[in-house]
């Protein structure tokens, strides 16, 4: 009997790597899930059924959310990473932990193929197999959703009823969504038609600006060298500071954003993401680097948070560029400690105080007060200075 092929596949138990897993399985390869755990929408208790059902013979799942934090998500906060001023990367930076752990499982299984379920023409696709590549060039990959028969969302709904494959999606909800703790990517259905509003029940972490709480709510964050590590004045990890954000912005409909963003592959899509804690803490921290940062370095480190969400966002993860600016946003962030103080209200995110023993605020510089020490002396000699090359001779 001629020994099946072995793929890895990247499973998350939604629509396209269901219809993935039965697909491959139709010819002939010996399918092992790998299912990340950066805070899905599904339990593992769930994801294993799923995967039994459909045909999987093994099933991984690791929960990836303190690594995802640490190594992944803590250097885009520092950084300041925000692709197109809305995307805070949330799918993006996840997806090299994601293939390095594909490689990592292939390794183990002794399988030469891994596989996904990335659309033609998405940017995962691009993320995921940049990654693969590079840890090992010699793994095949296959890519179901650019190779198979099925041409839409719809048709892949009706591939899995005749599958008998346990799926969510409707025809009449067709949404694709990707989850993790870092924030929701919502995309597909009626949001294709530029003229549609995105309607309640695409969004799964933030109630309606209608029932948001009426009360505002004030939240502290502390922060040590760039780091999360308190909220509300108690210590805790940095998964739990993002999981407690999310739980409350939610309830104020904090961190949704509409997007018409550039992708990779050269054309334009609409995204809508929320996300409660990543604009939360994006908020504070920016917030606490203007109070310690000087303006060279504030001005500069705009530039740099620019070219760091376009490197993550082009899946560069492992690249040398993306390490030196590592490096730069490790010295900047030697002073980012303090104290931040937020109100949260009917969707904004509201600066309520500011505190750090490097701040170099000073209110008796600051002040038109009686507490004034700044010199007025000087102010006309700065102004004759400055005005120098502008003045035609």
């Amino acid at each position: 009997m001629k020994k099946k092929k072995k793929v890895i596949l990247a499973y998350s138990g939604g629509l396209d790597t269901s219809c993935c897993l039965v697909w491959l399985k139709e010819r002939g390869y010996d399918v092992v899930c790998f299912s990340a755990d950066l805070g899905s929408e599904f339990s593992p208790a769930v994801l294993r059924k799923k995967a039994k059902q459909s045909g999987a013979s093994k099933i991984y799942i690791k929960d990836l959310r303190s690594e995802f934090a640490k190594e992944y998500i803590l250097a885009s906060l520092k950084a300041g990473a925000i692709y197109q001023g809305k995307y805070l990367l949330n799918t993006a930076l996840g997806r090299p932990l994601i293939a390095k752990y594909l490689v990592e499982i292939a390794k183990k299984e002794g399988a030469g193929f891994v596989s996904h379920g990335c659309t033609a023409k998405g940017n995962d696709q691009v993320r995921l197999e940049l990654v693969v590549k590079t840890l090992n060039p010699k793994l095949k990959i296959i890519a179901p959703l650019r190779e198979w028969e099925l041409t839409s969302r719809e048709s892949e709904v009706e591939y899995a009823k005749a599958k008998k494959i346990p799926i969510e999606n409707t025809k009449k909800k067709i949404y694709s969504i990707d989850k993790n703790i870092w924030g929701t990517s919502i995309e597909a259905g009626i949001l294709e038609n530029l003229e549609n509003e995105p309607t309640e029940d695409a969004f799964i972490e933030t109630v309606s600006l209608s029932k948001a709480s009426a009360k505002p709510q004030y939240i502290s964050l502390e922060f040590a060298k760039g780091k999360p590590t308190k909220l509300n004045g108690k210590r805790c990890n940095f998964v739990k500071i993002i999981e407690r954000l999310n739980k409350i912005g939610g309830k104020h409909c904090i961190g949704r954003t509409d997007l018409i963003e550039d992708r990779m592959v050269g054309i334009k899509s609409r995204e809508v993401y929320e996300a409660p804690a990543a604009w939360i803490l994006r908020t504070a921290h920016k917030e606490l680097e203007s109070l310690v940062l000087d303006k060279e370095t504030l001005y500069f480190k705009e530039i740099i948070s620019l070219k760091y969400a376009q490197i993550v966002y082009q899946g560069l993860w492992f690249s040398r560029i993306k390490q030196s600016l590592d490096g730069f946003v490790a010295k900047s962030q030697t002073r980012v400690s303090g104290k931040i103080t937020l109100k949260l209200y009917k969707g904004n995110i509201i600066i309520a105080k500011r505190s750090s023993p490097y701040s170099l605020y000073k209110e008796s510089l600051a002040t038109y007060g009686k507490k004034d020490t700044f010199n007025r002396d000087w102010a006309k000699g700065f102004i004759d200075i400055w005005s120098m090359p502008f003045i035609e001779k």
